[in-house]
């Protein structure tokens, strides 16, 4: 059977994200228009349901909603929440923890795309999957997204892919593979498929390696 497959570079521009960048983002905020263009072209068609568990500003759905499929959003911040509703106002936007997607959204996707907020193993307390308040630890972030993710698989559709844009971190101190780790759970929780390289035409921020990961759930024999 031939698999419908992602591209194997996506090329982004650092001073594009900066121009489309919401006025609201920080400078951490490069899930890039372009990134999410690519990943709908190839893997997904016109009428699918494509979910972004965290939703931010709004980029997956306002792409989306321009090339015609049918989006969702779960963000937990409300000003975002509105933000995301501004610019794609035919989407579904849901107020909401991505620790409990499956009591937020009903599945089939045929495409869940995101970008989760980063924890550097080095960093402070502050959780990012509470909006950077509240007690945590990189290994309980990195437990809390297994925990999401895992509901992502179980939301797709059979033939769906779940893809995320996710880098390793390097602050010139300290070096966190949060991609590499990230790659880890999500083979374990569905079949890995691809790990696309995203080529910057200059340096963002911390970030080293940025990648797209692709995992396809698994066949029922298989689990």
């Amino acid at each position: 059977m031939n698999l419908v497959r992602l591209r194997p570079v996506i090329f982004v521009e650092h001073d594009t994200v900066l121009a489309e960048r919401h006025p609201a983002a920080d400078e951490d905020v490069h899930f890039a228009r372009w990134l999410v263009e690519a990943v709908l072209e190839d893997l997904t068609q016109p009428g699918d349901r494509v979910l972004d568990p965290f939703a931010g500003f709004g980029t997956t759905l306002q792409v989306a909603e321009s090339m015609g499929r049918h989006a969702v959003g779960v963000e937990l911040l409300p000003e975002r929440c509105a933000a995301a509703t501004a610019v794609a106002p035919e989407s579904t936007v849901i107020q909401g923890d991505a620790r409990e997607l499956a009591q937020l959204v009903s599945g089939p996707f045929d495409l869940i795309l995101t970008s989760p907020p980063y924890m550097a193993s080095d960093d402070g307390s502050e959780d990012p999957l509470a909006g950077y308040t509240g007690a945590s630890s990189y290994e309980a972030y990195l437990a809390d997204l297994r925990l999401i993710f895992g509901q992502c698989v179980e939301l797709l559709a059979p033939s769906g892919h779940l893809v995320v844009n996710v880098a390793n971190i390097d602050t010139g101190n300290h070096f966190t593979p949060l991609a590499w780790d990230i790659g880890r759970i999500l083979g374990e929780l569905g079949r890995l498929t691809q790990d696309v390289f995203v080529c910057w035409d200059r340096s963002w921020h911390d970030l080293a390696g940025d990648y797209v990961l692709v995992v396809r759930p698994r066949c029922n024999s298989q689990r």
